[in-house]
């Protein structure tokens, strides 16, 4: 896939947040320093992980920081959005190492932009249980308190969406659990413990409060009836479920009566308004009627009874990981949400974007933010209101189910000596930010 090298990138606005994205769980390492979380058990169970692996060191982050924020530094980004782990926070002493990367960030003049859950959620909680909402919201407080005096950017949750569908209908991430469409209750918990957290958040003096949501658009398959039906719902499980209720307060119809609790009342919460709204964007979804079999598409499994069935995206790239490479739908994808949410959708941050390449001369990989950046652009010049862009990720890291066999890193990680080498991508990436002027933010509070 070539890049427009004869023409610059189109300047973005003043003021607009360039970064970088990771998670806990998939670099911190530091296992024996935690509580346990639903991955640590997931992936102790032979043949969930591809390649057997664990993230019991990952790329050991928790005691190499200060070289990963170094990184960061020489990179020119002006924000750096990472995750905290809960269960490292419960073990007593992990809110002093999140407390030294703050400075260590606010010192190097790079935004910390904490994400408060990304998946691992501790072992002994469940999110088909409400109560595990109201815990979060109690966690949430505790981390604003002592961090909320130099963070001012937060993102509640981390793709509900996907941690609903492969952990809890799918069984292919932890907790494994294969419920389809009994997992509904799970998607409305952490919904809530979204607007719960965003309440914690204000009352300890936030002002900058987003969250980052998975969103593609959906293709049909064909015009005929019956792909076309397919592509709404799946269109409405992945997208709407998880942006209506946020957006305009309430679920999209048929759903609400689905839910547990006090539906309308819990709303309310998760209505709580944002300033505004991350979309992790990777490709859209080419969706047709179900086919009455087992389908193997991007290494999950879809079961036959689902009402709809993943087709492939012909004629396109793909990813080392197999997905397809359109930068156009991330255009779409924006200009869509404008239309659909109007004066309801806040300013958006793509909180996510990136792609897994193998080797540390990367051109795949240029090609690929290039022709996203560049699509991120029209969005802009199209009117859409966003603020901000995070590439996924700054290191190579544990990919989930597929362990360490995807490399979605600027900065290559040896997994044997941890060595860190910045790969071509990571050098292009801070061309762009030179190219795009100053990124000092002075809201960043700095040590």
């Amino acid at each position: 896939m070539a890049t427009d090298a004869g023409n610059p990138i189109p300047r973005f606005p003043a003021g607009f947040l360039w970064g970088v994205s990771t998670s806990a769980h998939q670099i911190e390492g530091g296992a024996d320093e935690r509580e346990p979380s639903v991955w640590d058990a997931f992936t102790a169970e032979p043949g969930r992980v591809k390649d057997g692996s664990t993230a019991a060191v990952a790329c050991d982050h928790v005691h190499r920081h200060r070289e990963d924020v170094a990184l960061l530094a020489g990179l020119g980004v002006n924000a750096y959005r990472f995750s905290l782990s809960w269960p490292r926070v419960r073990s007593g002493k992990g809110l002093d190492f999140y407390d030294r990367l703050v400075d260590d960030l606010c010192a190097a003049g790079v935004r910390p932009v904490p994400t408060l859950f990304h998946w691992d959620l501790p072992a002994d909680l469940d999110w088909l249980e409400r109560d595990t909402a109201e815990r979060f919201a109690e966690y949430v407080s505790q981390v604003a308190g002592r961090l909320g005096d130099r963070v001012t950017k937060w993102i509640t949750l981390n793709e509900p969406a996907e941690h609903t569908l492969l952990g809890h209908a799918l069984g292919v991430h932890a907790p494994g659990k294969k419920l389809l469409f009994d997992a509904l209750p799970v998607a409305h918990h952490q919904l809530l413990a979204h607007g719960l957290a965003v309440r914690a958040l204000r009352a300890a003096g936030a002002s900058d409060i987003g969250i980052a949501n998975s969103h593609g658009p959906t293709w049909a398959a064909s015009t005929e009836a019956a792909d076309l039906e397919a592509a709404d719902f799946y269109d409405l499980l992945l997208n709407r479920l998880f942006a209506d209720p946020l957006l305009l307060g309430r679920y999209p119809d048929g759903i609400g009566e689905l839910m547990p609790g006090d539906v309308e009342a819990d709303l309310k919460v998760i209505a709580e308004p944002l300033d505004w709204y991350g979309i992790n964007y990777y490709a859209p979804t080419r969706v047709g009627a179900p086919r009455g079999a087992e389908i193997e598409f991007g290494g999950v499994t879809m079961p036959a009874e689902l009402p709809f069935s993943v087709r492939e995206i012909e004629g396109r790239p793909v990813t080392d990981f197999g997905w397809p490479v359109v930068p156009e739908g991330l255009t779409e994808l924006l200009t869509a949400f404008r239309d659909r949410y109007g004066d309801r959708l806040p300013p958006v941050v793509i909180t996510e974007n990136g792609c897994s390449y193998p080797g540390v001369d990367d051109q795949d990989r240029i090609a690929y933010l290039d022709g996203h950046v560049r699509a991120l652009h029209r969005a802009v010049a199209a009117g859409v209101d966003v603020r901000g862009y995070f590439v996924w990720s700054l290191l190579d890291n544990f990919e989930w189910a597929e362990g360490y066999a995807r490399r979605f890193g600027l900065v290559h990680v040896d997994f044997g000596t941890l060595e860190r080498t910045p790969k071509a991508s990571y050098h292009w990436y801070r061309e762009l930010l030179r190219a795009q002027g100053p990124t000092a933010d002075a809201e960043i509070p700095l040590q």
